[in-house]
């Protein structure tokens, strides 16, 4: 090997040594630098019995250096693979990637628009769990703008504005900013105004069916070449409320031979008889398509990326041709798939929702049968496990699957180490003991921390057990923190035996109440109400708490007696296994 060769070798060798002990933050290895350096200079293989040499001492030299000096010295001799390196490392430690051209922004702004038109379902959740983990992880902005321009089709509920906000804070984001599209038609007015100025609109008296026919044959309106000023007079008529609905329209000039016919000419103002829910907008009869709307909003609100669902790419086309009337900068636009969620019967759809409670099919928004938010909380599951599967998904343009068990395990991993233990038979048969047990059984609160103590259960005459659990003729059970038992002459006799006959596999462990003083619950879940008896402690606990009935799963306390209740049962929301 000459002098230039072994040059080449040791430059080579230096700069995927800094690689390699940048990007795993520890000493390089020369096993490690060899493959990719051999990779990238195919040359020096003739050579392979005098590299690992070469490579050896530099990769001392390196191993030499401080992180901070084997930082900087790679971003000298490499840069590239430097930003490169670094913005794979920021990848891994998040399931959402880096948000298009985000350097180029001083702050991240990006905002979550709902249709209040009820509670938000399980599938809203995405969004805002995406923006808001986007929020923290940028340091960034991030409002609720309430799409509410449409009083028709999609009229808002005036209940929905303050519940979607309440489901918002349900899983941990707070908004910088919240507004009502209804508040800002005079926004709205304003830019129509300048873009009829611009010659950029026209007032259009055509039928849905007539202009539809010239749209699809990529002819022009007969109204298309009005004169600014008969289009500004006949757009302040549609804002007094002259016309009727569906008498006149204001469309955006676009390409009316554009090739794809949703992009030509569409309309930007309506006019809507139908009175707005929100005593503040009641007076409005022109309202804007949520393209122009939300158009104009994102750029006075200074949005600079945007979020939402691939089925919506032309209305970032349509909008495209309003920005390029004002000469703004469209924002970054993310699109991403549907999301499916299992587990449910009912259609996750806020309309189809709210016609079940309408018609008694489902007890509320919280039913624990609806696929709501409110009814995840009710059942005690936390908003941050529902945040954390949404961001999970990342932000895929192909539709996704999100399984509730994914939710489920990940409330888990937050409540299991703090929530108590109980049991619960659930639609227990009576049984019978004999053989002179103890008269108190003491399982542990938790089976994790002894030193929360054990749980004190008066056991009586009989217990109560599942009907699966009961044993067959003179087979034996284990009644959990109780002892051994054979089942011999219709009853569970006490045999004393120790712990050894679980542990070689002999003899199931069950749960059980005592049937005297067990305590009756109904646990709400989502295949419909289950009844059953309680340990005499669960009587004891305070409605919110969390508890998990052995055997059973995961569960909030509702409601005991005497909260105000004239109900003797404690209720129980079912929230997972």
């Amino acid at each position: 090997m000459d002098d230039d060769l072994r040059e080449r070798v040791e430059r080579e060798a230096e700069k995927h040594g800094l690689l390699n002990a940048v990007k795993h933050e520890s000493d390089a290895d020369v096993g490690a630098v060899m493959g990719p350096l051999m990779g990238d200079n195919p040359e020096f293989r003739e050579h392979a019995d005098e590299v690992p040499g070469v490579i050896g001492g530099v990769v001392g030299r390196v191993n030499d250096l401080e992180y901070d000096e084997k930082r900087a010295r790679l971003e000298e001799l490499a840069p590239e693979e430097l930003v490169e390196i670094e913005a794979e490392d920021r990848e891994d430690e998040h399931d959402l990637p880096e948000l298009p051209r985000d350097d180029e922004y001083d702050e991240i702004r990006m905002r979550c628009a709902p249709n209040p038109n009820g509670p938000w379902h399980v599938g809203h959740a995405r969004m805002p769990a995406v923006i808001g983990t986007y929020k923290e992880r940028y340091d960034g902005w991030f409002c609720v703008r309430f799409d509410d321009t449409d009083p028709e089709t999609k009229r808002p509920d005036l209940e929905a504005y303050d519940a979607i906000l309440e489901d918002l804070d349900y899983l941990g984001f707070e908004p910088d900013a919240t507004f009502k599209a209804s508040d800002r038609l005079d926004i709205y007015y304003d830019h129509a105004r300048k873009l009829i100025d611009m010659g950029g609109a026209y007032t259009c008296s055509c039928s849905g069916e007539e202009f539809s026919e010239l749209k699809n044959s990529g002819e022009a309106c007969p109204h298309r070449d009005k004169d600014p000023e008969t289009v500004l007079s006949e757009f302040e008529d549609m804002i007094g409320g002259v016309y009727d609905s569906g008498e006149m329209v204001l469309r955006v000039k676009t390409d009316i031979e554009h090739k794809n016919p949703a992009l030509r000419d569409w309309v930007a103002f309506r006019m809507i008889d139908t009175t707005h829910p929100r005593e503040e907008a009641e007076e409005f009869r022109c309202w804007p398509m949520l393209d122009f709307q939300s158009a104009i909003d994102d750029h006075v609100i200074a949005i600079t990326h945007i979020i939402r669902g691939i089925d919506l790419q032309d209305s970032a086309k349509r909008q495209g041709f309003l920005y390029d009337y004002f000469g703004w900068d469209y924002p970054e636009v993310v699109h991403w798939g549907h999301v499916q969620i299992d587990a449910y019967d009912v259609k996750m759809s806020t309309s189809t929702i709210g016609e079940l409670i309408a018609d008694g099919e489902l007890d509320g928004w919280d039913d624990p049968r609806a696929p709501t938010l409110k009814s995840l909380r009710r059942r005690g599951i936390r908003g941050e496990a529902i945040v954390d599967a949404m961001a999970g998904l990342g932000t895929s343009t192909s539709d996704v699957d999100l399984a509730m068990s994914t939710i489920y395990a990940n409330n888990r991993e937050l409540i299991d180490d703090e929530t108590d233990r109980r049991f619960l038979v659930r639609d227990g048969n009576q049984v019978p003991l004999g053989g002179s047990p103890p008269d108190e059984a003491n399982p542990p609160v938790h089976p994790d921390h002894e030193d929360r103590g054990v749980r004190e259960i008066p056991v009586g005459e009989s217990v109560m057990l599942e009907p699966e659990d009961v044993p067959q003729r003179e087979e034996r059970v284990w009644l959990k923190g109780l002892g051994c038992f054979q089942y011999t002459r219709d009853s569970l006799q006490y045999t004393g035996e120790d712990i050894e006959v679980v542990r070689e596999g002999d003899v199931d462990v069950v749960h059980w109440v005592p049937a005297r003083e067990s305590v009756p619950v109904r646990m709400r879940t989502m295949e419909g109400d289950v009844t059953g008896r309680a340990e005499p402690g669960v009587a004891d606990l305070a409605t919110d708490e969390m508890v998990q009935f052995e055997r059973v799963g995961f569960a909030r306390i509702d409601g005991v007696p005497g909260d105000g209740r004239e109900d003797e049962e404690i209720v129980t929301y079912y929230a997972h296994p």
